[in-house]
């Protein structure tokens, strides 16, 4: 059988879904227009507004869903097309965290300034967001099981200006119990792959380590074992498309990680990056019961990555991971991308996937839900 594809997360939002979006509004400058607009966006509809947007939702997260499907991807994803990027959607329904006065910031290690949602006060879920729900009106879309994203405490951080908290780690442990929440309801309600985005990890690597990756316990925590728990650990994104010049995680960085990750028992799959950046692939020998998903075409570049080149790489990966601990995806989620691009490099991707063959390969585990590379809308 050939190698398994997913995808990361984020797809282009369809023109029709006029929902405010940080890879239109809020990466040139990253003034927080996003944040701004997406607010306005959810106090200024009316009642039948929100009705009106949440069936277009619904007509965009089936197209994404067939997109990815026709391309031949086994493990969608909604495209987080009700976001207006995959940090904050989930950070307004949280207590404690304060849309309404952002504050000015410095971000990722200095890399640029940033209007951003301040701490104020102990962190504790306010809701009424049901990330379960969410899922289910996703899955109701697809035949082929749908992964849900959630953002982790880390990288949470990352993006808030924190002027309640004298304790980082503290606040890290308060967010854990948010998303473990989430995580715990999404396994309830039959959400078979539940993907924790944690990108600061590589940029922060000692903190990782220390206090970090021991967090992905308390996410995960009370999930069912055939759940798969994956971590998505990338090493930097783009303000824009073909962006040459912007700051990245450094090289080591997944090798001083992959131990700690492998040995926690916290997380079944872990994501990584490698199409933007060729890794030393002895770096997969240290997974040595963690299945890797392998970044294999890059987002921020609109050159097309070709099926020969995708499988070279693939084959190479083979020679230091056993073919069923090793699934194919992009690097990263694919906003940035226009549809033609985006359609080209998964649809070189899966083919790719399909030409790497192992004669005993066992697909995953996904519960009632088939894994065929194609969709019925229902």
């Amino acid at each position: 059988m050939p190698l398994l594809t997913t995808v990361i997360g984020s797809f282009p939002k369809p023109e029709y879904l006029k929902v405010p979006s940080w890879f239109e509004t809020g990466t040139s400058d990253h003034s927080g227009n996003a944040t701004v607009a997406y607010t306005e966006f959810l106090v200024n509809q009316t009642p039948d507004e929100l009705d009106k947007t949440e069936k277009t939702m619904i007509r965009a997260t089936k197209e994404v869903i067939q997109e990815q499907c026709s391309c031949g991807i086994n493990i969608v994803t909604d495209g987080e097309v009700r976001r207006e990027n995959y940090i904050h959607y989930l950070c307004r329904f949280i207590e404690g965290i304060d849309f309404n006065q952002l504050t000015e910031t410095s971000c990722r290690n200095g890399a640029y300034a940033a209007s951003l949602p301040t701490v104020r006060g102990p962190v504790s879920w306010r809701g009424p967001l049901s990330c379960a729900e969410e899922w289910r009106k996703a899955q109701d879309c697809s035949s082929a099981p749908v992964k849900y994203t959630l953002p982790g405490p880390m990288t949470i951080i990352g993006t808030l200006n924190n002027a309640y908290y004298t304790d980082e780690e503290e606040l890290a442990a308060d967010l854990a119990v948010i998303v473990g929440h989430h995580a715990r309801e999404l396994a309830a309600a039959g959400c078979d792959h539940i993907q924790i985005d944690e990108p600061l990890f590589a940029r922060r690597p000692d903190s990782a380590l220390r206090w970090g990756i021991p967090l992905l316990e308390k996410c995960f925590e009370g999930v069912s074992t055939g759940v798969q728990r994956s971590v998505h650990i990338c090493c930097g994104y783009p303000g824009y498309l073909d962006q040459q010049d912007y700051q990245k995680a450094e090289p080591n960085a997944y090798f001083m990680l992959a131990p700690a990750l492998d040995d926690s028992g916290s997380v079944d799959a872990v994501s990584i990056e490698d199409a933007h950046r060729y890794n030393d692939l002895k770096l997969l020998r240290l997974f040595k019961q963690t299945t890797v998903i392998f970044g294999s075409v890059a987002i921020a570049s609109s050159r097309v990555e070709t099926v020969e080149e995708i499988e070279t790489r693939l084959n190479e990966a083979l020679e230091h991971i056993d073919a069923e601990r090793l699934i194919v995806a992009p690097d990263c989620g694919l906003a940035f991308l226009p549809p033609a691009i985006l359609q080209q490099k998964l649809s070189n991707m899966c083919m790719a996937a399909q030409r790497c063959y192992c004669k005993s390969r066992p697909r995953l585990s996904t519960g009632s839900t088939a894994t065929s590379s194609f969709c019925i809308e229902r």
